[in-house]
């Protein structure tokens, strides 16, 4: 087989194409080949040198679908030529947290182009077990959306039961857009957002929301309640800022949840005599489990919104810098690499 095509990201401006050589199938894994890869915000704020967690270079691509074109010893032959959903998530199997079944929250938990060589390439190996074979009522648009819709799903899912609940949504990013979608197919009453951007505020309420507010007015808070009719019963926060957490306790009916989904730069200042004395919780959130993959489906095969509120922008593989160049446009939603 010929050399295939890969991207490296060294920084948010050197990012190429390299070629290495193609790799095959080892013992328990399938070879899939890439045809649309989404660009996360984790991908973005790496590529500025900005994640926590990851570091450059990197070789992107954890939002992948793509084709098994073959398997590996021990793998079912029912797999090859299946169109697949890739869920990143790299656990050990073994520890307490994955016994657990929460191996999201894996000991030694990496993902699939973060810590390791991603999907954006023409073809790459992975462990079986990570690929989700498709049907014909998802094509590969929609299906692009599932690995960052099953983060909000899960999160929304922690929250428990939100029927009849007042809920508002930080940030109107992608992970924001799925939040507030997520949360009104959970039984929401009323979902308000907060961004910056007008233009951001008038897509989530184009997606569902009640109502929206600039989270930096001196009376956001009084907004969110009065858009909500009461304060809030759970706060997802896309964004996890020391301003956003404060904003999230004054807007929190007593007993409420804050549910961080967002990744925070860093040490994080609380109002924990706010939080002890009105019995508030504080969920973290990381990533999602299988069930929340099968919901995110599920959720999508119903054609929720237009794709195009959500998918913005479509580069093909050689114009990855393009893409990323793209992804750091406020306007711009979620940006795809396709692979020819």
């Amino acid at each position: 087989m010929t050399d295939i095509r890969r991207i490296v990201v060294n920084s948010i401006d050197d990012i190429r194409v390299e070629e290495i050589p193609a790799p095959a199938p080892q013992k328990g894994e399938v070879l899939v080949k890439s045809t649309v890869v989404g660009i996360c915000g984790s991908d973005m704020h790496a590529a500025h040198g900005r994640h926590p967690f990851m570091s450059l270079p990197f070789w992107p691509g954890h939002e992948v679908v793509g084709v098994v074109t073959e398997v590996g010893e021990g793998v079912s032959e029912s797999l090859r030529d299946q169109r697949v959903v890739i869920e990143p998530n790299l656990a050990c199997g073994h520890c307490e947290q994955c016994l657990q079944g929460r191996y999201n929250i894996c000991s030694t938990l990496d993902v699939f182009g973060c810590q390791t060589p991603g999907g954006m390439t023409d073809r790459f190996v992975i462990a079986a077990d990570r690929v989700i074979p498709l049907s014909d009522s998802i094509d590969d648009l929609w299906a692009s959306l599932i690995e960052p819709l099953a983060t909000p799903v899960h999160a929304v899912r922690r929250a428990g039961d939100l029927s009849g609940k007042r809920v508002v949504v930080f940030g109107a990013g992608p992970i924001g857009l799925f939040l507030t979608v997520a949360a009104l197919d959970a039984g929401a009453e009323r979902v308000v957002v907060a961004d910056l951007l007008p233009s951001k505020r008038a897509r989530a309420e184009r997606l569902g929301a009640a109502g929206s507010f600039d989270p930096t007015l001196s009376d956001a808070a009084a907004t969110a309640t009065e858009l909500l009719g009461g304060h809030a019963h759970v706060v997802f926060d896309g964004v996890s800022r020391a301003s956003t957490v404060a904003l999230a306790i004054d807007v929190l009916a007593k007993g409420g949840k804050l549910m961080t989904v967002g990744v925070p730069a860093g040490e994080t200042p609380i109002r924990l005599d706010l939080v002890q004395d009105r019995e508030l919780e504080i969920f973290g959130n990381l990533m999602y489990v299988r069930e929340d993959v099968l919901h995110a489906i599920d959720l999508l095969e119903r054609r929720p919104f237009p794709i195009e509120e959500i998918v913005t922008a479509t580069f093909s593989l050689e114009d990855a810098a393009k893409a990323f160049a793209a992804s750091d446009d406020s306007e711009q939603v979620k940006v795809l690499v396709t692979v020819p």
